[in-house]
């Protein structure tokens, strides 16, 4: 059950590193984003099925030693959110970001002011700013966990 929280959370942390130092390091912003795209597609996966491990060892623990599933316990609300927040981006955002950087072709070639450079920063704001929420509520997730187990 930790385990599973774990390796989404450090997922992220690690990703969070890891993307400015790629654009750091690589020559142009279109190389660096041709390898954190896919990154992000496999962060969210882990996410998904690390989440869903997670809330049935959880319920199943929760089962085992309260007799009940304890489908409302906070934890379980935050990690349904956490969820909902990662299919949001994985499968609305990052698909619109996509679909934009190829209309584009070279994103750096692309006019800082065009209307597809525009929105894909936009939508880039907004695909960060799922991570973080996402990042905030398993840290809560993790305090929950603790002190449930410590109990």
């Amino acid at each position: 059950m930790v385990l599973s929280l774990v390796v989404w959370l450090g997922g992220i942390i690690f990703f969070a590193v890891l993307a400015p130092t790629v654009f750091s390091v690589l020559p142009t912003r279109h190389m660096a984003g041709s390898v954190i795209a896919p990154l992000l597609t496999r962060l969210h996966w882990m996410g998904i099925v690390s989440g869903s491990v997670f809330l049935a060892s959880s319920m199943i623990y929760a089962h085992v030693s309260g007799g009940s599933l304890r489908v409302f316990a906070a934890r379980h609300l935050l990690l349904y959110a956490m969820l909902v927040l990662t299919a949001i981006s994985q499968f609305m955002v990052t698909p619109k970001m996509a679909a934009l950087r190829a209309s584009m072709g070279d994103i750096d070639l692309a006019p800082v002011d065009s209307p597809a450079r525009v929105a894909f920063n936009v939508l880039h704001v907004w695909s960060t700013r799922l991570e973080i929420a996402v990042l905030l509520m398993g840290l809560v997730v993790v305090y929950l966990t603790a002190s449930a187990l410590r109990a």
